[in-house]
């Protein structure tokens, strides 16, 4: 009956010691089951910021691939604007100086004019210590115009030798053309009956006498007639030697190119 009695006191206190066991057990099992929920809930937030992380990183990629891209394309847009800037610089003082050129050819051609101008005034001016102050002379389009009358040239409508006035009038011409070496003269002959070979031979009869006896060169002296339209006698024209002018400018020109 004792063997009994403690066999199950023993049976009772081992039963008390297991249920306590379980019971802390059970406490520790949850304990287990809160940190483990804890620690999920920590490895899901820690999963978001490593998923937000490589949002931003890769987002930030993307942008630093754009911001090197935009860079690339700054620094050709930078050369390539250097370099046309460099060749507008280029161009506009090559313009610059052709400018220059042309305006230095127009200033030449402007003087080669003024001087040309200006010697029609020294011209009137000489002509008139020359010849008096009742030469009849006049200027027209650059040139000094001189008339005469056939009948003090030569004594008549239709006379071929020079009469002493007119041997004077074409002497003071002359000299006056030789004074002057950068002019021509044009002997013209003025006619209003159509018999124009009688004053062709009058105005060649002046321009001899011109080369012949007071030393005029043959190529400064050119003869044509023409009708008077009711004038008729001798007009000399003394004016600049336009071809030479032309030939100069035309030099000029050529070697400013």
């Amino acid at each position: 009956m004792k063997k009994q009695l403690l066999l199950l006191l023993c049976l009772i206190v081992t039963a008390t010691g297991f249920s306590q066991k379980k019971s802390e057990l059970f406490e520790q099992i949850d304990d287990l089951e809160t940190q483990l929920g804890d620690v999920q809930q920590q490895l899901l937030e820690a999963k978001r910021n490593i998923s937000s992380t490589n949002a931003k990183a890769e987002a930030l990629e993307t942008e630093n691939v754009g911001l090197r891209d935009a860079n690339a394309t700054l620094l050709k847009n930078l050369s390539s604007f250097s370099e046309l800037s460099k060749k507008n610089s280029e161009n506009v003082n090559k313009t610059l100086a052709a400018l220059e050129r042309k305006e230095k050819q127009l200033s030449n051609i402007s003087d080669m004019i003024a001087s040309s101008d200006s010697t029609s005034i020294v011209l009137l001016t000489r002509i008139k210590q020359t010849m008096g102050e009742n030469a009849n002379a006049n200027v027209s389009e650059g040139a000094v115009i001189l008339s005469m009358s056939l009948s003090k040239l030569f004594g008549s409508d239709t006379g071929l030798e020079l009469t002493d006035e007119g041997k004077t009038w074409v002497a003071q011409v002359s000299k006056v053309l030789l004074a002057s070496p950068g002019l021509t003269a044009q002997v013209e002959g003025l006619n209003i009956t159509g018999e124009f070979g009688i004053t062709y031979d009058q105005a060649t009869v002046i321009a001899k006498d011109m080369v012949t006896t007071h030393g005029i060169p043959l190529e400064k002296v050119a003869i044509s007639v023409k009708d008077g339209n009711f004038k008729e006698g001798i007009s000399l024209s003394l004016q600049p030697d336009y071809k030479g002018f032309y030939d100069k400018a035309k030099s000029d020109l050529k070697s400013m190119q």
